[in-house]
């Protein structure tokens, strides 16, 4: 045992106390970085591989490269189709410039705290930004293919959820009642979140019309988004369903497990390629019929199985529950959400409740449950499991 600040500790405390002691002092150690006497700092201790020099490949040497794409694929073009006009930037395209505003948006974060399948998820269970993200992946791997944008196709799919409330799609059901058009969280996304980012009119379009419910997106880029996000969320919701043991994928309908096998990765796969040579031999962002009847029937199974079984469905009870009663407080008490919101005093009963409807759909799960503890008196018992 050693003295420590008048106490005893073991050895292996001591130890363990010199070594992080160590690290800190090795990565205060890099705050400069390491000068080579060339007048070159590098982030490692030696300077590393090497590239080629006067290499560019800015805005413009990149919408030349374009090119190479298909003749049906999307073209940047200078600051790009924007409400509010903008200059070219001189090293990204208007895509590419969209992807990085969504991409550090408030809204894209929030995604990190809200539903995807389960209220307030554990640690391995996705969330609605983690779903982003696998959208994404599965959008670029088919547009790559193809010889799509996969700068336009990655900002649609980053951006495509960004209007989803809290809770899961219990959410726009429990806002629907308060706007005279419903709650659709595509149109939300686009028109009222994502605008204020001054985005594209294609990666817009892309995100107001990626439900299957919509009209066609006005790009093929938007349109393998669409299905990105059906072959994503099928097979994740799939796989966490089962490692929470609500599902036994042993249990699969033939058709699916026959055909694309019953984990995720097999069924991206196959999915992916269903989408590739059809549109390859077709010329239709599509899938045949034989190989839609397979995600059809994947996605049934999980409606079943998971999002209708008796336990989701108290849970958007109570999810609807505590949403409406957040947004008839606020609109009830214009002062208080002013302060919440920030709008300018004046407003219109009618645009004073959309302001309240999509600041309430903005929330995280964690931030809307604790708002109506705190503004409503709201009882725990009320909390979907998971939340408290």
């Amino acid at each position: 045992m050693e003295a420590h600040n008048g106490s005893a500790i073991s050895r292996d405390e001591a130890e363990r106390r010199q070594s992080a002691t160590l690290r800190a002092h090795a990565w205060a150690a890099t705050m400069a970085g390491w000068a080579d006497g060339n007048g070159l700092v590098h982030a490692h201790a030696s300077a590393g591989p090497a590239i080629a020099t006067s290499v560019d490949f800015d805005r413009p040497a990149r919408e030349t490269a374009q090119e190479m794409l298909n003749p049906g694929a999307t073209r940047a073009e200078g600051g790009g189709r924007r409400l509010r006009p903008e200059p070219g930037d001189p090293h990204r395209t208007c895509f590419e410039k969209d992807r990085d505003r969504i991409v550090h948006s408030s809204a894209f974060r929030r995604l990190a705290g809200k539903t995807q399948v389960f209220v307030f998820p554990r640690d391995h269970q996705r969330t609605r930004l983690t779903h982003a993200l696998e959208v994404a992946q599965v959008a670029r791997s088919i547009a790559k293919r193809l010889r799509l944008n996969e700068e336009l196709t990655e900002a649609i799919a980053l951006g495509h959820d960004c209007g989803h409330g809290p809770g899961g799609h219990a959410s726009e059901d429990a806002l629907a009642i308060f706007m005279p058009d419903g709650y659709d969280h595509a149109i939300i996304g686009a028109d009222r979140v994502l605008a204020r980012l001054n985005l594209c009119a294609e990666t817009l379009d892309g995100v107001r019309n990626h439900s299957w419910s919509r009209p066609v997106p006005a790009t093929p880029e938007g349109m393998v988004v669409s299905w990105a996000d059906r072959i994503a969320y099928c097979a994740h919701d799939l796989e966490d369903a089962a490692r929470a043991g609500i599902v036994d994928t042993a249990d699969l309908p033939d058709l699916v497990a026959e055909a694309a096998g019953t984990s995720r990765s097999g069924q991206l796969d196959f999915f992916i390629n269903a989408m590739v040579s059809c549109a390859r031999e077709t010329g239709n962002v599509a899938m045949r019929d034989r190989d839609a009847a397979v995600l059809g029937a994947l996605r049934a199974f999980n409606y079943e199985r998971i999002y209708l079984r008796p336990e989701s469905r108290h849970q958007s009870e109570q999810v609807i529950r505590v949403l409406r009663l957040l947004v008839e407080h606020l609109s009830s008490n214009p002062e208080h959400a002013r302060q919440l919101i920030g709008f300018e005093p004046g407003m219109s009963e009618a645009d004073l409740l959309a302001e309240v409807v999509v600041y309430v759909g903005g929330m995280t799960d964690r931030y809307a449950f604790d708002t109506a503890r705190e503004l409503i008196g709201l009882d725990p018992s009320a909390i979907p499991q998971g939340i408290a």
